[in-house]
């Protein structure tokens, strides 16, 4: 069956993601100010969406401080340019272990468990269009941590997001995940039209190579709105296999911190390769409103006090 290319796709940047890498580059951002900044550069130079999580201003480690998030998105709206707002919900799900030997108690300093609620509070008082839903668990990267989203806590995230008018957006990091998604689909926790983005190349989920990735788009159901990207030095090879299997494309400092080799980049810097390939290829770029009316959703303001 032949592939059939994206005539339109939109771009997704991730600005700055929740990992260790503040430190690696100078051009990761990390107050509420520089996100935002960032997230508004990549708007301009031709991101739809900005994807953000957000940062301790003073030391980059990953937070879920709601004010955080408030001045992030308030900046955002004020802006100049338009821009569909998603947010992630994936933080609150992380074990870290105490070892091989000793595995409880949990490593306190590192785990970050709450609850289903807590972990969409930012999603109810900000009101983005779309937010992020990481649809299973998963061994991630360092030896003794879990990224944990089981059944009921995805059940139960699922439903408040629907009921807060928020667009979810799957993340699956293997095909499990895509087998869990299209149960909450079935299920009315996860409404039409569903969007999932196909997470690829992340420790010790799918690997990055083309066969595991069509085995994931293959996964997908047809009127699904599907996205997918790979992380570090494969970023851009997906942005041209994305296009080629029908997707919509994501870029950004959270997934690949260079523009080429030797050289740091900035999120507009790589937006505008990645539209710069898409558009090679014959596919026209959306705007945020264009994906707006895709995805069924209006621009939102922020829940009033």
């Amino acid at each position: 069956m032949p592939l059939e290319a994206s005539k339109n796709a939109f771009i997704t940047c991730a600005v700055t993601g929740s990992g260790g890498s503040q430190d690696r580059s100078p051009h990761v951002p990390r107050s509420p100010e520089q996100i935002a900044n960032s997230a508004i550069d990549a708007a301009k130079a031709g991101a739809a969406v900005v994807h953000c999580h957000v940062r301790e201003p003073d030391t980059g480690k990953p937070s879920r401080r709601i004010e955080l998030y408030k001045e992030l998105t308030e900046r955002i709206r004020a802006a100049d340019v338009d821009v569909v707002l998603n947010l992630t919900a994936g933080m609150g799900g992380d074990i870290v272990y105490g070892g091989p030997e000793s595995p409880l108690p949990y490593n306190t300093d590192a785990t970050d468990m709450v609850g289903a609620t807590e972990r969409v509070e930012h999603v109810r008082v900000c009101r983005p269009e779309i937010c992020t839903l990481d649809c299973g668990t998963m061994n991630f990267a360092e030896a003794d941590y879990v990224m944990t989203n089981t059944p009921g806590t995805l059940r139960a995230m699922a439903q408040m997001m629907t009921e807060m008018g928020a667009r979810i957006e799957i993340e699956a990091f293997d095909t499990g995940h895509l087998w869990l998604a299209k149960q909450l689909v079935s299920e009315g926790l996860i409404e039409d039209p569903v969007m999932v983005q196909l997470c690829m190349g992340i420790p010790w989920g799918a690997p990055n190579d083309l066969n595991t990735f069509m085995a994931m788009v293959n996964n997908v159901p047809s009127d699904w709105i599907k996205s997918a990207f790979a992380i570090g030095r494969d970023q851009m090879n997906y942005v041209a296999a994305t296009v080629l299997a029908g997707g919509n494309i994501r870029v950004g400092l959270e997934d690949n911190l260079w523009l080429e080799k030797g050289v740091l980049a900035t999120n507009a810097q790589l937006v505008e390769k990645a539209a710069t390939i898409a558009t090679n290829m014959g596919t026209n770029l959306m705007t945020a409103a264009e994906v707006r009316e895709l995805i069924k959703v209006e621009k939102r303001a922020p829940l009033q006090a």
